[in-house]
């Protein structure tokens, strides 16, 4: 009796956030799945698919993407590890600063943030001003509209997510595992890599997964720093539904960048240290 009335009132508080998902969320997936492969007569067709990818400009665009996403993934990692370790080390107090710290430019909209670069990276901008007034550069140079500028962005962007979802899984080891390795002879760095970074590694594919998939969807800071210059797929697909109304070619896009999201996270579960064992 008491497993039938935990089995119904999990229903009714589960049931409207699913019935949500379901309506908001996954229906409009299955609809735009489905409707790149709708021919023109109504059948399935992969010619939409084989004109995408054949296009010299999405190849392009899409390598873009994969390299700027596969460079700052990994760079926030490495900076995402060590300060995720060290705030699961401070006291109560300075955590909470820390964190706040972490928290408040999320709170920002990217739109701000985004053209708070404009004014570092500009023309004019600090950089620039300060390499010329020093005599380095003779005169300004082209920091907006590049990869690398797009690639700081992001990087800015979507490195709170990293440490925080570190965070969360270091929160979940216990401490005394730690002390264990140090006590057989372990140091930090070996037992960090021995034992935390194994134990936290289902965090770490959370977060790789949130900034790998950010930078790949990400549309205000590629738009604003890169321009129509530097396309990435968030922008291209933009191009194509809304300039050249091009809808079938944005659709067939857009399911490319969730089946890009899924092989990687899908990846990233094989590589689990205790899959490899």
């Amino acid at each position: 009796m008491n497993q039938l009335y935990l089995k119904r009132t999990l229903v009714l508080l589960l049931g409207p956030g699913f019935v949500f998902l379901i309506i908001f969320f996954f229906s409009p997936l299955v609809f735009v799945f489905l409707e790149s492969f709708k021919g023109p007569a109504g059948g399935i067709t992969f010619s939409r698919y084989l004109e995408v990818l054949t296009n010299k400009q999405f190849q392009h665009v899409f390598v873009r993407t994969l390299k700027m996403a596969l460079i700052i993934t990994p760079i926030a990692v490495v900076l995402g590890y060590p300060s995720a370790y060290l705030m699961t080390k401070l006291a109560p107090g300075k955590k909470s600063i820390l964190m706040s710290l972490v928290i408040l430019p999320l709170m920002t909209s990217p739109v701000a943030r985004t053209y708070a670069w404009i004014v570092i990276l500009g023309k004019y901008g600090i950089i620039n001003k300060t390499l010329t007034s020093v005599g380095i550069l003779k005169e300004p140079a082209r920091l907006m509209y590049t990869e690398g500028a797009i690639v700081v962005g992001l990087l800015q962007l979507f490195l709170p997510l990293m440490v925080l979802t570190l965070v969360s899984a270091m929160e979940n080891v216990s401490e005394e595992i730690e002390e264990a390795a140090l006590s057989l002879g372990s140091g930090r760095i070996g037992s960090f890599f021995r034992v935390i970074v194994p134990l936290s590694f289902d965090g770490l594919i959370m977060g790789v997964t949130l900034v790998f998939t950010g930078c790949i969807t990400a549309y205000v800071t590629p738009a604003i720093l890169g321009g129509a210059k530097v396309l990435t797929l968030s922008t291209l697909m933009r191009q194509e539904a809304l300039v050249l109304m091009n809808w079938e070619a944005a659709t067939v896009i857009a399911v490319i960048m969730i089946i890009t999201t899924l092989i990687l996270y899908n990846g990233l579960r094989f590589f689990k240290p205790g899959n490899l064992a």
